[in-house]
């Protein structure tokens, strides 16, 4: 099917078919000088065309819209396959979406796609690479490393890992589609999904981990203009550099080793989560003065006193 011939068939189409309008508007125009029977004719045929005319404007956007797509997304496919190619001859870089695509449908890997394995890796180590990322920032604009843990045993952050996993699920079919597009979901979705786990986090635990009251265009101190450009920078690098590499690791992960791992630090990041959740109830509790009556809350105070959670979240605020 030819539909660059198809497309010049429709523009003609319509060429003729305004000529054949601009009779019917000569008729419109002379509506008061016809009888009863020939203005309900006149009535009928302009409903028929206006009936015609809405399911070509239908069909005629759609067709616009997919081709407009189809083009963004050819063209992008083309030059990240060519920017892979050329950059790899000198560099070990990871694959564009395209190669990852055929190569997991190929080898009908274990993280195919997007399903649980592959987002649950994505939540793995997007609560790592987040931490290593801060701490690096950290030491560049200040000088020293300080703990961005979001869990009390090892570095991971689910903030960061949650961020990961719904910027996935946004940006996943996009991620053959122009840079633009991957800006503005990863703006959008990682502003909401910062704002709800800060409102989260003071709602279970009555703490604050960030406060951007004193940043220019900040909404409730949880978000800022500023961190929302760098959450859409993040959603084109998420999208387009760090899971390609991601998930070219994961497919050198044979299937049987990869679902085995998969369900062991999944229940790490469970027990992780759980003890974590117990620690900050019972710090908030200290922090009000209310004292352990149960060995539960006994086992939390000795193992996490006030000192320990303070190195691990060195920037949670009480309200």
């Amino acid at each position: 099917m030819d539909i660059k011939q198809l497309s010049s068939d429709l523009m003609e189409a319509q060429e003729e078919y305004g000529q054949q309008l601009d009779e019917l508007y000569d008729r419109l125009a002379n509506r008061e000088s016809m009888d009863e029977e020939a203005r309900k004719n006149l009535k009928e045929e302009v409903e028929a065309r206006l009936d015609t005319l809405s399911v070509s404007a239908s069909c005629t956007r759609k067709a616009l819209q997919r081709a407009v797509r189809d083009r963004d997304e050819l063209v992008t496919r083309y030059n990240e396959v060519e920017r892979s190619t050329r950059a790899g001859r000198v560099l070990p870089v990871a694959p564009s979406n395209t190669e990852i695509d055929y190569q997991e449908e190929t080898k009908q890997h274990f993280a195919q796609g997007l399903n649980f394995y592959k987002i649950f890796w994505i939540l793995f180590m997007g609560s790592f690479l987040g931490v290593v990322v801060e701490l690096l920032y950290c030491y560049a604009t200040h000088g020293y490393f300080e703990s961005r843990s979001g869990l009390v045993y090892g570095p991971f952050n689910l903030l960061y890992g949650i961020g990961a996993v719904v910027l996935s699920l946004t940006l996943y079919k996009y991620r053959n589609r122009d840079s633009v597009i991957c800006f503005l979901g990863g703006m959008i979705v990682g502003s909401t999904v910062e704002y709800v786990c800060s409102w989260a986090q003071e709602m279970l635990f009555g703490t604050r981990s960030w406060d951007y009251s004193n940043l220019p265009l900040n909404l409730n101190g949880r978000i800022c203009f500023m961190y929302s450009i760098f959450w859409g920078i993040l959603g084109v690098l998420w999208i387009k550099k760090l899971y390609p590499f991601m998930a070219d690791l994961l497919l050198h992960i044979p299937d049987r080793a990869g679902r085995v791992a998969t369900w062991l630090l999944l229940a790490f990041l469970v027990f992780d989560g759980v003890m974590t959740t117990g620690a900050c109830l019972r710090w908030n509790q200290r922090n009000k003065a209310v004292e352990a009556d149960s060995r539960v809350e006994q086992f939390f105070d000795e193992h996490f006193p006030n000192e320990r959670m303070k190195e691990i979240f060195i920037n949670a605020n009480f309200q």
